[in-house]
């Protein structure tokens, strides 16, 4: 199988690459901005009609778009999580023999839910921010394209290659931190929020199922359960060997960039701009349909994707 992999310079991307090239049945190149892509190619800039040129000259039976930013402003978000996503589509309908495009959407395109229960596919959008709203406008492009299409609505993305950013990647740089100073405290936003919580290698393995998959729509990509974010970070800590304390700031709430799937490719650094506020306290994926018609469940549990982490960031030279 011939697939054309977008964003894989990501913190999901990467791992989405390195499972498919292990695949002897399937031959990817990969399609981005850096030298290391083996067709360079812009999608916030470059048209439909260049693009399309690029696919027919790879015929790609399966597009896997993991490209998009989870930092930035509305403009810059836009750019990358909805204008990009219409590029990609008017260019597989305008090319010779159209592929079928899996797209990587955003438990955010959800927003505020009732808490205490699962969020099905079937549940009515209601995005909060500016990278919920512009994942669910791509998610809508996509949908709406007539394309082969399935978009996974990927929760919360956690496990190694997590981005210094990110909610576990702030804490465990700060552990170090703490550690190497003898620090006794390390502070955090508010922890009380609900998530749920999946590794980036089983998010990598349903992008693959969902590539050789006939199943269109929407699929959720989460483990199903519902943890704290507080007790999460406690497994982190004790991991560490920490001894002192997580003092949290209640000021501030769980960001996107740090609860969010945080698939990044290169497009927009953390640095270059602050994300923005997103109040949601409770998320948790209804994944039975990800069961039935991909095949997929979770196998990495939550401690091992968070003592993966530290053992990455303390191993960091």
């Amino acid at each position: 199988m011939r697939v054309l992999l977008l964003g894989a310079d990501g913190f999901i991307g990467r791992r989405v690459a390195e499972r498919l090239l292990a695949d002897p049945g399937m031959q990817v190149t990969v399609l981005g901005r850096r030298d290391s892509a083996d067709i360079r190619f812009d999608l916030t800039a470059g048209s439909p009609g260049a693009l399309a040129r690029f696919l027919d000259a790879v015929a790609p039976q399966v597009v896997v778009n993991c490209a998009g930013a989870t930092y930035g402003t509305s403009r810059l978000l836009i750019q990358a999580n909805t204008l990009a996503v219409a590029t990609v589509c008017e260019a597989i309908r305008r090319s010779r023999e159209p592929a079928r495009l899996v797209h990587i959407g955003s438990a955010a395109e959800y927003g505020p839910v009732q808490a205490g229960g699962p969020i099905p596919e079937s549940t009515e959008p209601r995005p909060v921010g500016p990278y919920g709203v512009s994942k669910l406008a791509g998610t809508e492009l996509v949908l709406a394209s007539g394309l082969d299409a399935l978009v996974l609505r990927i929760f919360d993305v956690v496990g190694p290659g997590s981005p210094s950013a990110s909610l576990f990647g702030r804490l465990a740089e700060g552990l170090r931190r703490a550690l190497e100073q003898d620090e006794l405290q390390v502070r955090m936003p508010d922890l009380s929020g609900y998530r749920d919580f999946v590794d980036v290698r089983d998010v990598a393995r349903a992008i693959q199922a969902a590539a050789v998959s006939a199943a269109t729509g929407v699929i959720n990509i989460g483990s199903g359960h519902a943890v704290r974010a507080r007790e999460a970070a406690h497994l982190l800590v004790r991991a560490s060997g920490f001894e002192g304390s997580v003092a949290e700031d209640s000021r501030q709430v769980l960001l996107p960039a740090q609860a969010g799937p945080g698939l990044g490719d290169g497009l927009y650094r953390p640095a270059e701009a602050r994300p923005v506020t997103e109040p949601v306290p409770w998320r948790q994926a209804d994944v039975r349909t990800a069961r039935d018609r991909l095949g997929w469940r979770t196998h990495v549990p939550l401690e091992e994707s968070l003592g993966d982490i530290w053992l990455e960031t303390a191993c960091r030279v």
